[in-house]
């Protein structure tokens, strides 16, 4: 006997037409819906569609996240709509296992040598993957720390940015950024929990500007995702600003932390 492939499938499977309860019209319609989905799962396989989703998995997740970052630059959506976005891909949309061979992190992980403060930074190279433009819009970065050390508190200026746990657990904070002040920055906290491999957060000027995250294990690695200049009129230069988040508790739940330099912030929280 001929055994049947995956992609075939018997059209009038589950209908019955000598049912009392089966009209003629009912039988027709099912056969009729039945034979438009065989079709289409044949057309599939028939052009091997199916494994070439599969296949196409980092190439298909490099040019969402790469559309996403042009339609923030490019000021066509809201940084907080690209904040939703890049979370999204980062913790659905990638499984974890893909993007640590995408970033060669068993190299990553072997090589590297962790610095006492701090987070040693990393600039690894995506390969060439066929069907991704050469040149992307977003940067990306690897934080490597021992346990204990921080990815010290700092906010940023006309960036967005995004962070992926890739191994080990931390403590993450996020604060708003409220208002800024000669000596101070007025923040108000929003996030303060761990943050496991596969977990993911965001920050940008509109939303959750001010970040820190402590290594509770080692060695700790976190996937760092950014796109520079989204408001070309802000007058500000891409940057890091450093602040003491433990600074004068006001009304509200916000603080006045106080502005440091990164040799401080490293001193105190690295």
């Amino acid at each position: 006997m001929m055994q049947r492939s995956d992609c075939e499938s018997d059209v009038t499977e589950g209908v019955d037409p000598s049912s009392p309860f089966t009209s003629r019209r009912d039988f027709a319609q099912r056969t009729v819906q039945t034979l438009l989905s065989v079709s289409l799962l044949q057309h599939l396989c028939s052009g091997n569609l199916l494994a070439a989703d599969a296949k196409n998995t980092v190439a298909k997740w490099l040019n969402q996240v790469n559309e996403v970052g042009l339609q923030a630059k490019e000021q066509k959506i809201k940084q907080v709509a690209w904040q939703t976005r890049i979370e999204d891909l980062l913790q659905n949309h990638i499984d974890l296992p893909e993007l640590l061979k995408l970033i060669d992190f068993e190299h990553i992980e072997k090589t590297t040598k962790l610095v006492d403060s701090g987070a040693r930074s990393l600039r690894p190279k995506f390969p060439k993957v066929a069907g991704v433009p050469d040149k992307l819009v977003f940067g990306q970065q690897i934080f490597a720390l021992k346990k204990g050390r921080s990815v010290v508190p700092h906010g940023h200026n006309n960036m967005a940015t995004a962070f992926m746990v890739l191994k080990g657990n931390f403590h993450g904070r996020h604060y708003d950024r409220i208002e800024d002040e000669k000596e101070h920055m007025i923040i108000k906290p929003t996030i303060d929990g761990k943050f496991g491999p596969g977990q993911a957060s965001s920050i940008s000027d509109e939303k959750d500007n001010v970040h820190w995250f402590k290594a509770e294990d080692e060695p700790a690695f976190i996937f760092n995702i950014h796109v520079f200049g989204l408001n070309p009129k802000s007058g500000k230069r891409t940057s890091r600003i450093y602040v003491d988040p433990f600074g004068e508790k006001l009304d509200d739940g916000l603080i006045r932390a106080r502005l440091i330099d990164s040799k401080e912030a490293h001193k105190k929280y690295g």
